[in-house]
């Protein structure tokens, strides 16, 4: 009995222990196992950290409970991948000193799009790798089929994950424009179905795969000029045994769709899921592979939408572009502050106009606060698309260096428009609404505000401001309140703001008691 357990247990493991060995035997060489190498690993999945054993907490973004399992096998030679084809440009392999490198002028693709173009910084840059992200029902899939379809004399490829063609299709009828033309769709191959009266643009094509290894043949056949994937978190690699949408597989399809666009020098769009935090889904390494992160948010109450720009190697990480979410799609808002200003018929206490910049844009947009006595024993403080924290800073300073007694207030501010402003410039309009709201005395018509508020009550000065006071003019505006300090001395006489070709008069104050007294005395 024992020798047959030793027998039983020992073989087992020496055929394990030399299967992938090469046993010479008459001569030749016999391979005995040609399985493929696979490992387990753990993947955190809000920032990917990778761990070789299960952890409940993740030491990179200290979140508990992120931990998945997934197997991943060791990249295979027989299966098809992007491949550069032998008249594509190759890197050089030695380096090269800067002096040394040859640069043409950037020639960036535009769009019939203005707000897209300023986002991206003036236009599409060939080989760039852009993600796109917002929540469900947001319109980013409609942005993207709205792009594919308005390129003139463009190749087109839009690569659907989630919709069928007929789907695409029926979308596409929907947002194009007057006239008879051409949808070329392809599943597995570009067939092309040709639609009499529709109002389908030329040159677009749509492909619903999920293979990336079959998306390369149909680009290799097709050459597009520009691609577009909807959503990243769909794809999967033959390279990875993992689900589509897991840590690995995103960071592969993303790695392998980087690679495409830098040889061929196409530019490749990619749509991106979020987390509930608000966050793009899958690691967070996939941001930082990409060239351009743009983030599409808005509130589904209101028509408008706002593009974002979060990242961008080629512009401009502050650029904003809003549009406007009608039946037809998404049209685009060339002049936002008309839409952000309310038209009211008589004033009303708690209202202010602030100018605020977002990138190289200026903008007047309409603050509102409601001071009311607390019912509760702690006073509320709510915000509407503006810092809570900001707005306790805010009211501390009033009730220091004014005297408000604010303390026992409940305090509610709003940002008009559903959009979200971080310029800390908006902080004069913000208190003169407040004081006006908890003194029930409205703010003269025609007049915005352009400040920094400081710990000590001061006004500080805030950057551009001859862009703000010029399109406060250009609205029509009477005055506008900045600092003082936005004037600079004799000493630095070139700096002067030349005020004489302002129709608007500017008010330059140094602390928040001048303006609250030139404001209600």
């Amino acid at each position: 009995m024992l020798k047959y357990l030793v027998k039983s247990f020992a073989i087992p493991k020496l055929i394990r222990t030399f299967a992938h060995l090469h046993i010479p035997a008459c001569g030749r060489q016999v391979h005995i196992n040609n399985m493929a190498k696979t490992r387990i690993a753990y993947f955190c999945q809000s920032c990917g950290f990778e761990s070789a054993k299960w952890l409940g907490k993740c030491p990179s973004c200290q979140q508990w409970n992120t931990f998945v399992e997934e197997v991943i096998e060791k990249d295979s030679k027989s299966v098809p991948t992007w491949k550069v084809s032998s008249t594509t440009q190759q890197r050089a392999s030695k380096p090269i000193e800067v002096a040394d490198i040859t640069f043409s002028e950037e020639h960036r693709l535009l769009t019939p799009d203005k707000e897209f173009n300023r986002v991206l910084g003036g236009g599409i840059v060939a080989g760039s790798l852009v993600l796109i992200g917002g929540e469900p029902g947001i319109g980013k899939s409609t942005l993207m089929l709205q792009l594919a379809l308005n390129m003139p004399n463009l190749k087109v490829l839009y690569i659907s994950g989630e919709e069928s063609e007929r789907q695409i299709k029926m979308r596409a009828e929907r947002l194009c424009e007057v006239g008879s033309k051409q949808l070329a769709v392809g599943s597995q191959g570009n067939s092309a179905i040709n639609i009499p009266d529709s109002e389908i643009n030329k040159g677009c094509y749509i492909l619903t795969e999920t293979s990336t290894q079959n998306i390369f043949k149909q680009i290799e056949e097709l050459e597009p000029d520009l691609v577009i994937v909807d959503s990243i978190q769909t794809l999967h690699s033959s390279h990875i045994e993992s689900t589509p949408g897991s840590v690995s597989q995103v960071r592969e399809c993303t790695a392998e769709l980087l690679r495409f666009a830098k040889e061929s020098s196409t530019p490749v769009f990619l749509i991106g899921h979020i987390t509930k935090d608000g966050m793009i889904a899958g690691p967070k390494i996939l941001e930082h592979m990409v060239d351009t992160v743009l983030q599409f948010e808005g509130d589904r109450h209101h028509v408008y939408r706002i593009l974002r720009t979060i990242k961008n190697r080629f512009g401009s990480a502050s650029e904003l572009g809003i549009y406007e979410m009608l039946g037809e799609g998404l049209r685009e808002v060339s002049n936002p502050s008309e839409i952000l200003l309310s038209q009211r018929d008589e004033p009303l206490s708690g209202i202010t106009i602030s100018a605020t910049l977002e990138g190289m844009r200026p903008m007047l947009i309409e603050t509102q606060a409601l001071v009311s006595t607390s019912v509760y024993g702690t006073p509320q403080r709510n915000a509407n698309g503006f810092d809570t924290r900001r707005m306790s800073m805010l009211l501390a300073v009033l009730e220091k260096r004014c005297g408000f007694n604010l303390g026992a207030k409940d305090v509610f501010l709003n940002i008009t428009g559903g959009i979200r402003v971080e310029d800390p410039a908006i902080d004069l309009g913000l208190a003169a609404a407040i004081i006006s709201s908890h003194q029930d005395i409205p703010i003269p018509f025609k007049t915005c505000f352009a400040g920094e508020i400081g710990l000590s009550g001061e006004i500080r000065a805030v950057n551009r401001v001859e862009q703000r006071i010029a399109e406060a003019q250009k609205l029509g505006f009477e005055r506008i309140f900045i600092s003082k300090y936005n004037m600079p001395s004799a000493a630095q006489d070139k700096k002067r703001i030349d005020l004489s070709r302002y129709q608007v008069e500017v008010i330059m104050v140094a602390n928040i008691e001048e303006v609250f007294g030139l404001l209600f005395g």
